[in-house]
């Protein structure tokens, strides 16, 4: 019988690692002049951005936050806009220097320690920043305003703390190349067994991974009233180009790029290619390329895209972009330009009812933008810091703290 032999050479240990999970909004306010005047308290907000778990805004006073500045000061602060209780996080916020001389005016905790710790943002309407953020007259003499369009870069690091158990001994893997391999497949043609006829174009494919990827496929070539025997179908109602893309995707699960679909010379924009892209994803159940072609509608929505985009969101039940086009479009800083484009004209004659929505949605965004005004006017919240004249003295207040001063 053999001994028994027991290792105690190998160490076994835990790690509590605290990292923040950082990130960014830019917020640009164009016609800066033309916001002056609104009064001691009175705010221009950002749209909603997510850090962390957690929804954040900014909120810009060009008459100050105090009454008692007498409108001497900006005010800049960061809100936490989502529930969330004694969210712990740091802060950058900078004032874009648009000479081109990178001469940024910069408040960062990322940089440099901090003598309590990050900042804590106890519940919902927390806010953090500064009542007199910049002096007024010096703001509009520099080099921040040009055009009078006004630029700031807010970065927020949200805390988090994970724990790391013992790690084994591993191999490194390489990344899949499943989809390079079919992708290579299909270009060869080796193997083809079924012909679309798009238009005047040709295109050869496999059954399998056809069926393997698609329900309407697998039911027209193997399904109780399919034809397994089908060499040869013509589709109608596609662009040649759409087709193609639809392959890619259907052999290697990526979102084909559109300058490589239809050329760089193409007429065709990078939006209406994804519109039409989902209207076939739709119509060939496959939902995973549907939620690609939706997220990347929502990354280019614009004033001039988002009723045409509406419109195929109710047309093919994408309630996600649906809601978030109704949002965009209620926007009052968007309605105006949305009410002029091509688009809008089309959704009235199309889908009357698409705009009693909109309505809809300005009265609902138009009410929570004023809930949280007024929760902002309460005093509730917490104003993490105070700069004094632009100065390095700051100051952090909690209404339920006593007053602590700080230098940096």
């Amino acid at each position: 019988m053999g001994d028994l032999k027991v290792d105690f050479d190998k160490e076994l240990c835990s790690r509590s690692i605290n990292e923040t999970v950082n990130g960014s909004h830019q917020f640009t306010i164009k016609g800066y002049s033309l916001a002056k005047g609104m009064g001691a308290g009175k705010c221009i907000s950002s749209d909603i951005f997510t850090v962390g778990g957690y929804d954040w805004a900014i909120y810009f006073y060009p008459d100050g936050k105090n009454p008692e500045d007498s409108s001497m000061y900006v005010s800049v602060f960061i809100a936490l806009a989502s529930e969330g209780t004694d969210v712990r996080a740091l802060f950058e916020l900078t004032l874009v220097d648009q000479s081109g001389n990178g001469k940024h005016k910069v408040h960062s905790h990322f940089d440099r320690a901090l003598e309590s710790g990050p900042y804590t943002l106890k519940y919902r309407g927390s806010m953090w920043g500064y009542k007199r953020f910049f002096r007024r007259t010096t703001l509009e003499n520099s080099d921040y305003i040009k055009d009078d369009c006004l630029i700031m870069n807010c970065t927020v690091g949200v805390v988090r703390t994970r724990l790391e158990g013992p790690k084994q001994y591993s191999i490194p893997l390489p990344p899949s190349d499943m989809g390079q391999g079919l992708r290579e497949l299909l270009e060869s043609e080796v193997g083809c067994d079924i012909v679309f006829q798009v238009g005047d174009e040709n295109f050869r494919a496999h059954k399998l991974i056809l069926a393997a990827r698609s329900p309407v496929f697998r039911a027209q070539f193997f399904g109780l009233v399919g034809d397994p025997n089908l060499d040869k179908i013509v589709v109608k109602d596609i662009d040649p180009s759409i087709f193609k893309a639809m392959l890619l995707f259907i052999y290697t699960d990526k979102l084909p790029d559109v300058h490589e679909i239809t050329g760089t010379t193409s007429m065709c924009t990078s939006t209406n290619m994804v519109q039409h892209l989902l209207a076939a994803a739709d119509l060939y159940n496959l939902d995973r390329l549907k939620l690609l072609c939706e997220s990347k509608l929502c990354e280019e929505l614009s004033a001039d895209t988002v009723a045409t985009t509406l419109a195929l969101a109710e047309q093919h039940h994408c309630s996600q972009l649906k809601a978030i086009c109704l949002k965009f479009a209620a926007n009052p800083a968007n309605l105006g330009a949305v009410m002029q484009s091509e688009g809008f004209q089309h959704l009235e004659e199309s889908c009357p009812s698409l705009l009693c929505e909109m309505l809809k949605t300005f009265a609902l965004v138009d009410e929570e933008s004023s809930m949280l005004s007024g929760r902002k006017r309460s005093g509730s919240s917490i104003y993490g810091l105070d700069l004094a004249a632009d100065g390095a003295a700051a100051e952090s207040m909690n209404p339920n703290a006593r007053r602590v001063r700080r230098r940096y």
